[in-house]
This record gives structure tokens, C-alpha cells and sequence, in this order.
């Protein structure tokens, strides 16, 4: 799989989850806010890696009205990263407590990934218990659709 692909798969997965919490007409803040920590750690590490401090704080919670330009502008700050940026570089950051860290920009590629995707699956499980369909999100199904 390509960086790409992997982009355009979490973009089009949290899309979906996004278009749920468009529909949605009733209070859903456990949900809000745990989709609006996977926007928030996007925009981070995004931020991280661009040596820009992040605007936003791990925890912040944002109206679910602002998820799809949040979102939007998550990816194209990551694809500015990819584009500007080799894969095999080593990024020198500090975590919100403030502690001093490095990676390779892959590994926090795959590391904002991950998290999205775990988070993603806790999203779906409140949605369900809140009465919603789930929006179809496995990579494998997306890409047997041709959506990929």
C-alpha cells in the first residue's frame, strides 16, 4: 500500500463517520468528542512534523459542525507533509506534557493511522448504542468498491 492510498483510506473512513454526525439530530458527546481527539491528534502531528505548533490542544472538543473543514484541512496539511518532506526523515518533537521525543516521519505516519483508525471503531460502537447505522469503513470493502 502506498502513502497515498493510506491517506485517501483514512480521509474517506472519517468522511463517513463524518456524514453520521451530519445527520445526526440528537446529543452525541462522547462521540463528539472522541472523533474531535482524532481531528486534534491529526492536526498535531501534521503541525509536529512541519515544526508548526499545533493549534489545537489533544482533548480540545470541537461542534461536530466543524468536523468536515476540520478534517479537510487535517488532510491537506498531511498531504503538504508528504509532499515536502522525505518519508526516512527524523523529526525532533515534544508531547503536550512537554516531553522530548524523535521519529522517522514514516513512523508517525503510521502511527496517526493507527490511532485514527482505533478511535474511529470506538466512534462506530457509541454511534450503534445511540440508534446509528455504521457507515461501512473496513479498508478491504472500500477497496473492493473501487472507492480506493
Amino acid at each position: 500500500m502506498q502513502e497515498a492510498e493510506i491517506i485517501k483510506y483514512t480521509e474517506l473512513a472519517d468522511g463517513r463517520i463524518i456524514e453520521i454526525f451530519k445527520l445526526a439530530t440528537v446529543e452525541l458527546p462522547d462521540a463528539e468528542r472522541l472523533f474531535s481527539h482524532v481531528l486534534n491528534a491529526q492536526h498535531i502531528w501534521a503541525q509536529r512534523i512541519s515544526g508548526k505548533k499545533p493549534l489545537f490542544g489533544v482533548w480540545d472538543i470541537h461542534p461536530k459542525e466543524n468536523f468536515e473543514s476540520l478534517s479537510a484541512d487535517n488532510f491537506k496539511l498531511i498531504r503538504a507533509v508528504l509532499n515536502n518532506h522525505p518519508l526516512d526523515k527524523l523529526i525532533f518533537y515534544s508531547n503536550s506534557r512537554g516531553d522530548q521525543y524523535e521519529n522517522r516521519i514514516d513512523e508517525i505516519l503510521f502511527h496517526l493511522f493507527n490511532h485514527s483508525t482505533y478511535h474511529r471503531g470506538q466512534v462506530v460502537t457509541l454511534l450503534k448504542k445511540a440508534g446509528f447505522t455504521p457507515p461501512v469503513t473496513d479498508y478491504i470493502m472500500l477497496k473492493r468498491d473501487h472507492l480506493l
